[in-house]
């Protein structure tokens, strides 16, 4: 038992002020609590899963620069996502119920594969061996999961606190910025150089400042209309 709860502390310890901690609070203002809950759980524990019986063989088996472009797209998709218009609560939920569950999923997990919580359950399972597998896939979750819910319950009471748009616009961009970091870090793992690096990631940037521009014209001439 004290295994389980060594585990779990420091798995907390180590994700709180983690990127995927502040993307909890951004998605908040776009998903419901029920489906990031969903969504991040399911992948904190597939992706324990894969750190405890995989081990160190997901570096071999993923190049660290795709996964890091694949996140960083995620990133800029979802700060795009930000200026969709709200969606009719009553109209297609059970239809598409699967949709933001999905999204939160794949957004998290991509995030999180490689990243320093997933090397520490890497970590812990090396050290703890077959025997206390599900020990350390159970803890790893936990402490996981309750430093991200963290941040969910925190958007959550800042979505009812905050002015209206104010959520949206602060987690377009923390997607923006995560999305222009990651990328970055991604190039740089192909082996580019850093100032080709960075004046990549800031041409994705200006993209999806483009891509902003074109949907808030368009939506502005929709209610004049």
């Amino acid at each position: 038992m004290m295994l389980f709860f060594q585990i779990a502390f420091t798995m907390f310890l180590a994700e709180l002020g983690d990127k995927t901690q502040l993307l909890m609070v951004a998605m908040t203002s776009k998903y419901k609590l029920r489906d990031i809950i969903l969504g991040a759980g399911i992948a904190i524990l597939v992706l324990n899963g894969l750190a405890v019986g995989l081990g160190s063989l997901i570096s071999t088996l993923i190049p660290g620069w795709v996964i890091k472009l694949a996140a960083g797209l995620a990133f800029f998709y979802f700060a795009a996502s930000m200026l969709d218009g709200e969606e009719d609560e009553e109209e297609g939920n059970e239809k598409n119920a699967a949709h933001p569950i999905l999204a939160v999923f794949g957004t998290f997990f991509l995030a999180e594969l490689g990243d320093k919580t997933q090397l520490t359950a890497i970590t812990f399972a090396a050290a703890e061996g077959a025997r206390h597998a599900l020990v350390v896939w159970l803890a790893c979750s936990l402490g996981l999961f309750a430093a991200d819910l963290v941040g969910m319950l925190l958007g959550h009471l800042l979505k009812s606190k905050l002015p209206e748009g104010a959520l949206d616009t602060a987690a377009l961009l923390i997607f923006a910025a995560f999305g222009t970091v990651t990328v970055r870090e991604g190039l740089s793992l192909f082996g580019l150089n850093e100032p080709l690096c960075w004046s990549l990631s800031g041409l994705a940037l200006v993209c999806l400042s483009l891509v902003l521009i074109a949907k808030n014209r368009n939506a502005s001439r929709s209610k004049n209309n």
